[in-house]
């Protein structure tokens, strides 16, 4: 066993492997660093709830057609047809992104991305059966999350960062440049995935009623996880713990934005998330050949669980700043209405749009210590009055910056705290993440019978997608009604609570279950 698992990588577990270096991009780029807080600044206040909840939406409709798509793979050929349709659909639609201005396409746009990123990976885990054996699964998969760290934090990452710094975050070109090179990434680097991973573990196609007979399946596999006390207790204890992985994930930066973190810093945090992560997912594969599965994964519950009070404590203590200061700049948002009203414009609506851009801006500018921006209208007509009501405001400001300064450096420290409690946060991300998903999917591969694999890790992605439904909704839920994100990010330490909790009262069960497998792959060998 020990001479198989040190055998150089097949050429089928390499392709396997590097899908993981291609599509992690998406992961980096639209799910967590650089499309969210894009998203949030266009979409304005409670951008991060709206985020949120198209993410939950976004899980929510594949964790309902995973079951039956995972019955229908697991027919001879058509896991390989049906991975294909849904890595086109994430990578034709990612591309579509970067034309996108409307926050409401947007959304959608990112939603069926997201469905298309999502229902690649569910064909693509269950693939793990066919390239590769029990005994190596652990090292497999966990070189597969390694990698997709190194290609979702390397050269396209880095590029999309280089073209923020030189350009600026606000700029266009910018940002469609990161998003259009996560979809020819992704879709590069798939090639060698379509060429040499093929399905080997199948079920004959039925002679007629192809659909029924995966409705049938896929009720008989969902009554068996439920008989097998074993396998039903580790997906429960999974559907909580991954979900408060998958939301920290696609929340972090969102959260970041709210919180007024700096976005270049909160890029550069998850920058460190990816390299930290790479090393640790290797480790946790070396780790699993000689400490149970199961010990490895109530570890790296534990750090998410401190993770999330580190969250917690980030955002708590610096809204009551961030209060305190938009009850102030609150008076220049009225004096500012007021002065507009007062003149004659040929666009008010434009106006006053234009005026709401400018406040943004000056309270950006005044909390770095800078001067206010100059006002301006651009509509013909108007530059008198823009000249009158950019010399008022600009007293206005002044005013504010001279009364407040005490309230002002107070948020400033605050927020370099939170700042560098977010790197710390990040540094932890990166120690478990890949780690806990990695050793989670192999877990499971071992845990099932390989024929129907894809069958049974379609009820895997439904209870990792339904949990981060749930997700999602409690930082929305919680966050809407506390009016402080903060709350919302505590919430999610129930979710690894209660997983931990089912993990460890199942340690029979699943010793029983993975003696029973191995015992099964021994017999067909």
């Amino acid at each position: 066993m020990q001479g198989q698992d040190n055998k150089r990588f097949t050429l089928k577990e390499k392709s396997w492997i590097l899908y993981d270096w291609a599509n992690s991009v998406y992961a980096t780029n639209i799910m967590a660093a650089i499309y969210p807080p894009i998203f949030v600044s266009v979409a304005g206040q409670n951008g991060d709830h709206w985020w949120s909840l198209g993410t939950a939406l976004t899980t929510l409709v594949i964790a309902l057609i995973s079951p039956f798509l995972g019955a229908l793979a697991d027919f001879k050929g058509m896991k390989k047809r049906l991975f294909i349709a849904f890595m086109l659909l994430g990578v034709l639609t990612t591309g579509a992104l970067a034309f996108m201005t409307d926050w409401r396409m947007m959304l959608v746009g990112y939603v069926v991305s997201h469905i298309g990123f999502s229902g690649a990976n569910l064909f693509y885990d269950s693939f793990l059966t066919d390239v590769t054996t029990n005994q190596r699964m652990d090292k497999v998969s966990s070189w597969g999350y390694a990698m997709g760290y190194i290609g979702g934090s390397t050269i396209p990452f880095l590029l999309s960062i280089g073209m923020l710094l030189w350009l600026g975050y606000g700029s266009p070109i910018a940002q469609k440049f990161a998003i259009l090179i996560t979809s020819g990434w992704w879709l590069l680097f798939s090639i060698p995935f379509l060429k040499n991973v093929h399905q080997t573990h199948y079920i004959e196609h039925p002679e007629k009623g192809r659909a029924r007979q995966a409705i049938t399946n896929v009720l008989r596999t969902g009554k068996e996880i439920v008989s097998n006390r074993g396998l039903f207790l580790f997906v429960l204890a999974y559907f909580f713990y991954i979900d408060g992985v998958g939301t920290i994930i696609s929340i972090s930066t969102a959260y970041g934005t709210a919180l007024g973190l700096g976005a270049m810093g909160m890029i550069l945090a998850l920058l460190v998330t990816q390299i930290v992560a790479m090393p640790c997912s290797i480790l946790f594969g070396k780790m699993a050949q000689k400490v149970p599965t199961r010990k490895l994964l109530l570890f790296a519950i534990s750090v998410y669980m401190v993770i999330c009070c580190v969250g917690f404590v980030m955002g708590y203590t610096l809204e009551p700043h961030q209060d305190a200061f938009e009850a102030v700049y609150a008076g220049v948002r009225d004096d500012a209405a007021l002065l507009l009203e007062t003149e004659t414009l040929a666009e008010p609506e434009a106006a006053r749009g234009a005026l709401d851009d400018y406040l943004k801006a000056a309270q950006a500018h005044i909390l770095h210590g800078e001067d206010a921006p100059m006002f301006a209208l651009n509509e013909a007509g108007d530059a008198d009055a823009a000249q009158r009501l950019d010399t008022q405001l600009a007293q206005r400001l002044s005013v504010l910056q001279a009364d407040s300064a005490a309230t002002i450096d107070t948020l400033k420290s605050a927020t370099r705290r939170s700042t560098i409690m977010f790197w710390a946060m990040a540094i932890l991300v990166g120690t478990v993440q890949g780690g806990i998903q990695a050793v989670s999917r192999s877990y499971f591969g071992k845990l099932v019978p390989k024929r129907r694999s894809n069958e049974f890790f379609g009820f895997f992605d439904i209870f990792g997608k339904f949990a981060t439904v749930i997700g999602p909704l409690l930082y929305a839920l919680i966050g809407g009604l506390t009016g402080r994100s903060s709350w919302g990010t505590l919430a999610l330490l129930l979710l690894f609570l209660t997983g931990f909790i089912i993990l460890y009262r199942g340690k029979e069960p699943l010793a029983q279950l993975e003696r029973e497998r191995m015992a099964e792959e021994a017999a067909n060998a």
